[in-house]
């Protein structure tokens, strides 16, 4: 038998000849096709930065957005108390089917709901208006800061009822009691004026909204020639599975946005291999690292074009591929499933909002705190990138008691 690992060395020259090689014939392709295009824009996002390479040989322009973001982790916090309760829930299932049915005493569920407790007791008594406004300070927020801190005050307290209870009760704790009392409703004698859904919606359409806001304006002043744009978003975007697509990651919905329909589809690559250079950081000023991966980008973006346009020349007649980006689905109470986000018909439209929180935590391509992202972009496109022009859903015209702190 020959050993597995022999290779004919005639037959993988042969295969070398043509690809995986610098020197190879589809490499010259790539080279070729990028050298026409090296005085057209290149955008590339990471997930970190923006760097717009202007062509012929410019140092790229580098706009930090993640790194910058404010009042992220405090929002995604507060988001968090939802499926904070359902996995207590389902940790104590689990134990009561470990113990025969008694999971009173299990140490760990009972441990991380008193933890999840005093942790947002704590947070309840940090946040203020005067945070939001002068600490936190996000200028997407402007003029919205009481009604975050109202928000997250009734969030807080109204997780805070619901783990007392739950600690008190064990036999309370269950999925059927967290969408009742907590997300959903109905709760008994009115206890539940505004459902934890539409706090979570809230808490993701801002952090949407402070990213795209700072983001238009960016891409705006910089006057991108969408319909010769390369664009290229590389590297990882959130969990490891996510963010492969244009529909699932929240930036590309952004930059689509932006482009306000200058920018196709098949002008665009998600490359999440592709390398990335390190986060930017303004006060140095040195782009030097980014400007260094710019030849590889440009032959990468290439090769892929070059490579696609082949094909219609080898297999003319043939159906062509289109990229598989389209209209999103409107959905109601009678569709049993989709397969991306849904469409949206408004800020309202709580049937299609919740369900979008379901896609992004049961879909893993999906960014979990992509759930409206693009839905904000759409909207700040649409009233000159003004948020207070915008609606919030779940927060704009909630009764959240009002906090003047």
């Amino acid at each position: 038998m020959p050993p597995a690992t022999f290779e004919s060395p005639e037959l993988v020259d042969l295969f070398t000849t043509y690809t995986a090689r610098p020197d190879s014939i589809g490499a010259h392709l790539a080279q070729v096709t990028a050298m026409a295009t090296e005085r057209d824009p290149l955008l590339v996002v990471t997930g970190t930065d923006l760097a717009l390479y202007r062509g012929g040989g410019a140092p790229p322009v580098i706009e930090p957005y993640r790194l910058a973001t404010r009042g992220f982790k405090e929002l995604a916090g507060i988001s968090h108390l939802g499926p904070a309760l359902a996995t207590l829930a389902r940790l104590r299932e689990l134990a009561s089917d470990e113990s025969g049915g008694d999971a009173s005493d299990h140490v760990s569920w009972r441990t991380d709901a008193a933890r999840l407790l005093d942790a947002t007791k704590a947070a309840r008594a940090a946040s203020s208006t005067r945070l939001w406004r002068d600490q936190i300070a996000v200028r997407a927020f402007a003029g919205r800061e009481e009604s975050i801190a109202a928000m997250i005050d009734y969030s807080c307290l109204l997780t805070e009822r619901f783990l007392q209870r739950a600690l008190d009760d064990p036999a309370y704790l269950t999925m059927t009691a967290v969408r009742r009392d907590h997300l959903a409703g109905p709760a008994g004698h009115g206890d539940l004026p505004v459902p934890f859904n539409k706090v979570m919606i809230a808490t993701f359409y801002l952090t949407g909204m402070d990213i795209a806001h700072r983001l238009i304006t960016w891409l705006d002043a910089v006057d991108i020639g969408w319909e010769r744009a390369m664009v290229i978003f590389a590297g990882q975007a959130g969990r490891p599975t996510a963010g492969v697509t244009q529909e699932s990651h929240s930036v590309a919905g952004v930059v689509r946005a932006v482009s306000r329909g200058r920018l196709a589809p098949d002008r665009v690559f998600i490359a999440p291999h592709a390398p990335v250079f390190p986060p930017y950081k303004p006060a140095e000023q040195d782009t030097s690292l980014a400007k260094a991966l710019e030849l590889g980008y440009r032959r990468l973006w290439a090769g892929l074009r070059a490579t696609s346009e082949l094909a219609g020349g080898m297999f003319e007649g043939y159906p062509r591929f289109a990229a598989p980006f389209a209209e999103r689905v409107t959905i109601g109470p009678g569709t049993a499933s989709v397969s991306a986000k849904p469409a949206l018909k408004g800020p309202d439209d709580w049937f299609a909002l919740v369900t979008r929180l379901r896609v992004v935590m049961e879909d893993p391509t999906q960014l979990l705190s992509g759930a409206v992202t693009d839905y904000a972009s759409s909207e700040l496109v649409a009233h000159a990138n003004d948020p207070s022009a915008v609606t919030v859903p779940g927060l704009d015209g909630e009764p959240y008691p009002h906090i003047t702190q």
